[in-house]
């Protein structure tokens, strides 16, 4: 083809048509996400009824792990695409790297944080007084992931997903049934035997590794595998059954969480159900995660105009910057409470502390996105590659034979490969 940009056909089959213009919807659920989990970990704060945990049996983890396992499959494909399992590999160990260098310093600030306020049952209450009583000890367990202070227990799981996550993906694209079978039998094992990883000084990992792997699989399982099962999950029985499952956890999580409502339920049920299980995953939250999935999947297209909301395009920045918004989320969150026990514990306070602490993740996200170093020189090509018009390209210069389109976040994996050869 003259004068066009040449793509092999097996490119485009494989990948989804949402690659050729950044999928929205990845970035406002990991955004909303991010906002939940603040607003979750304030104590006894209002704004925690905006989010899921009140009305059902998952909340914002589930969504933030399994888009995890969509956006790593998607980046590390691309970097294997353009660059060779090599390139996944480097690209992997370096955004564990990345994570796990994040984890440390949050570690630190939370404690300095701690201290500063002065605040003995704080320490107490963020797990800080090791760090500050003990502090080698303590940051030589931090270094090998054993210890973590409150609400930053998510980080070193996905430092430990994204380092293996290269032979996961070599599995998932040979035999992703398989692949995924064996994570299922995994986590079910977990609940068979109670496998866990104990954490320092005592306890296990809040966040069990064998377990939620299977949310990250799935994900990943999802990108490679989801086109064939995307008609029975936009089916309306498919619909109907997660409508129903939905509205029984609403009622036994409204009932458990509200008194005047606690005898709708039998007692019996209630303290069969409740609590859910979240450190190892509770098949009750899977099911509950998936039955809003396929919601979503339903009723919220790629190209739905209302993800342009200036609301949404806020919820896009945080997600296209995860990891400086989740730990900026943590620091917000002690924050928060020190003004809940210094100041006042009143709604107003509440209500403010909530609304501000979203605002703060905002103005972040959109600060991050502008301090990006762009391209110094941009060809009229590149603008219609980024937005998948490949009828307006022509060809580059007949010296440049590939071009880069840097379609994924620059944090969360590498550039989509597309390959122009000139005189084709």
């Amino acid at each position: 083809m003259h004068g066009g940009i040449y793509t092999s056909k097996a490119l485009i089959d494989e990948l989804p048509p949402e690659v050729f213009g950044r999928d929205p919807r990845i970035d406002v659920c990991r955004g909303i996400a991010l906002w939940w989990i603040f607003l979750d970990h304030v104590p006894n704060n209002i704004g925690s009824w905006l989010t899921l945990r009140n009305y059902g049996f998952s909340d914002a983890a589930e969504v933030f792990m399994f888009i995890s396992g969509v956006t790593c499959a998607l980046a590390y494909d691309r970097a294997r695409r353009c660059e060779g399992w090599r390139g996944v590999i480097r690209r992997s160990l370096r955004r564990g790297w990345d994570i796990y260098t994040a984890f440390l310093l949050l570690a630190l600030a939370c404690a300095i944080m701690v201290y500063l306020a002065g605040r003995d049952h704080l320490a107490d209450d963020t797990n800080t007084r090791v760090l500050l009583e003990h502090p080698g000890a303590a940051l030589a367990h931090a270094a090998v992931l054993q210890y973590r202070p409150v609400n930053t227990d998510i980080l070193p799981v996905f430092v430990v997903y994204h380092v293996l996550f290269a032979p996961l993906l070599w599995l998932l694209l040979r035999a992703p049934n398989v692949t995924l079978g064996a994570s299922l039998l995994l986590y079910a094992l977990v609940h068979v035997f109670g496998w866990t990883i104990a954490a320092w000084p005592n306890n296990v990992w809040y966040f069990n590794p064998f377990a939620w792997q299977f949310l990250i699989v799935l994900g990943g399982w999802w990108v490679i595998e989801g086109k064939r099962l995307r008609p029975w999950v936009t089916s309306r029985t498919a619909l109907v059954l997660a409508v129903l499952y939905l509205a029984f956890s609403l009622i036994i999580a409204l009932s458990s969480g509200i008194k005047s409502l606690e005898p709708a339920v039998p007692q019996a049920l209630t303290n069969l159900l409740v609590p859910v299980d979240k450190s190892n995953l509770s098949p009750l939250r899977v099911l509950h995660f998936l039955a809003l999935a396929i919601l979503a999947l339903r009723f919220v297209p790629h190209t739905w105009p209302k993800l342009m909301a200036p609301l949404i395009r806020g919820a896009v920045g945080c997600g296209e910057n995860s990891l400086p918004i989740y730990c900026l989320g943590v620091l917000l969150v002690l924050a928060s409470r020190v003004a809940l026990l210094g100041i006042s514990d009143g709604l107003p306070m509440q209500i403010a502390l909530s609304l501000g602490g979203i605002l703060m993740m905002i103005v972040a996200g959109i600060l991050l996105n502008a301090m990006r170093i762009k391209p110094k020189r941009q060809y009229p090509h590149d603008h219609a590659l980024a937005h998948g018009d490949f009828s307006l390209v022509r060809s580059p210069p007949s010296s440049a034979r590939q071009v880069l389109l840097n379609y994924a976040n620059p944090t969360d994996g590498p550039p989509l490969c597309i390959r122009s050869e000139a005189g084709r």
